[in-house]
């Protein structure tokens, strides 16, 4: 049987992180307390404002295809956000909407990669971005990066590693996992050495807004000629909602249209009204409050950690992730992450799961649960360290 399973699979890894969930939760079942350190989902719930309006179109029963972009309204609304956020006018139809990021990227990579392109990327990364560009045939191309670099791509690194066949880069600011933002020049310099070499910019935007003490820079303020990847997920809080965005070049526009009338149809309709109101001045500000919090958590925990004795060589700047290095206490972090949660009651995240640059040596920490969890979570740590 496993030879009817397509080749492709051979190259899409799993993610041990829902390993590590699944455990968790059967720990809970049995009456466990567990502290939460490994999902990149934030607590907090939807906000009253999007819920309120939600309601309003169940109760109104209008749950129907919307067009294969999105809402006109939507799109619009989105403009306006580019436009107040990072002063670039973006024409509505390039704004597609669409099942969670990953439908994003689904397009993107879909309408401009072909197979056995390369596809630039940092390692450590998010592994589903890499798994996407192996569905589709293509090549990631993983590059080490460190503290001395930001965990950031720059244009010495996209120069030294481009190839015949690459096709493309994908840059992610903040960066999962390491929390990493990629400075303005820095971003300005890729697109131009990217434009040089005839090639494409993925920016994976979807931590926008959770940047702790400044703003990350859009890959649009530099150039239209990129695509942009983000969501409704992160600063939003919507994840269960599925909805994300993809800001397409306009000679893609009509490629990625077809690809999503084919591919999904349309993204769920109560979503995108529910999304409407993810606009307004009254959302904003509560969202702009819990990012405010995310910063404070997330100066606690790394100065937690620091006191510990995990090795963290640049402070994270944005996103809600800490990647620390463990080789203090361990030479496998995978098996440091099984024995804390069957220990002590703590789920995080090993470094197998982002690349292959010392994954042995690093646990990434999310602090997307409240204060006093991340205070136990600390506690329970501590104690397993000492042994």
């Amino acid at each position: 049987m496993s030879e009817q399973i397509a080749k492709r699979m051979r190259n899409i890894s799993p993610f041990y992180v829902m390993e590590l969930l699944q455990k968790a939760r059967v720990l809970e079942s049995q009456g466990r307390d567990i502290v939460h350190m490994e999902i990149g989902e934030p607590d907090f719930a939807t906000p009253d404002a999007v819920l309120r309006a939600s309601i309003g179109i169940l109760q109104r029963g209008q749950i129907k295809y919307t067009p294969a972009a999105g809402l006109p309204d939507l799109r619009d609304k989105i403009a306006h956000y580019y436009r107040r956020q990072y002063s670039v006018d973006v024409d509505p139809q390039r704004i597609f909407i669409t099942p969670g990021a990953s439908g994003a990227f689904l397009l993107a990579l879909g309408v401009s990669l072909n197979p056995g392109d390369e596809v630039l990327m940092t390692d450590p990364c998010y592994p589903c971005n890499s798994n996407f560009v192996n569905f589709l045939d293509g090549v990631a191309k993983l590059i080490p990066v460190a503290a001395g670099c930001n965990y950031q791509l720059n244009a010495q690194l996209l120069e030294q590693h481009w190839g015949n066949r690459t096709r493309a880069a994908l840059i992610t600011s903040p960066a999962n996992p390491t929390g990493s933002v990629i400075a303005a020049g820095d971003l300005r310099q890729c697109i131009e050495l990217l434009r040089s070499r005839g090639g494409l910019l993925y920016s994976d935007e979807i931590y926008h807004g959770l940047v702790h003490g400044g703003q990350a820079a859009s890959a649009l303020q530099f150039s239209d000629q990129v695509f942009v990847i983000n969501s409704f997920s992160k600063y939003f809080a919507m994840t269960g909602w599925r909805i994300g965005w993809l800001i397409a070049p306009e000679n893609y526009c009509d490629a990625v249209q077809r690809l999503a009338q084919n591919i999904f149809i349309s993204t769920p309709s109560l979503s995108q009204y529910a999304a409407l109101e993810a606009f307004s001045e009254e959302n904003l500000e509560e969202l702009e409050n819990r990012a405010a919090e995310f910063a404070r958590r997330g100066e606690f925990l790394y100065r937690e950690l620091r006191r510990l004795g995990f090795g963290i060589a640049r402070k994270p700047e944005g996103a809600f992730y800490i990647y620390a290095d463990c080789s203090k206490f361990t030479g496998d972090s995978y098996q440091f992450a099984l024995d804390l949660l069957q220990q002590e009651g703590v789920a995080v995240t090993p470094g197998k799961d982002f690349g292959n640059n010392d994954p042995h040596r690093h646990i990434r920490f999310a602090y997307t649960t409240a204060m006093e969890r991340l205070t136990e979570g600390v506690r329970r740590l501590e104690r397993f360290i000492a042994g």
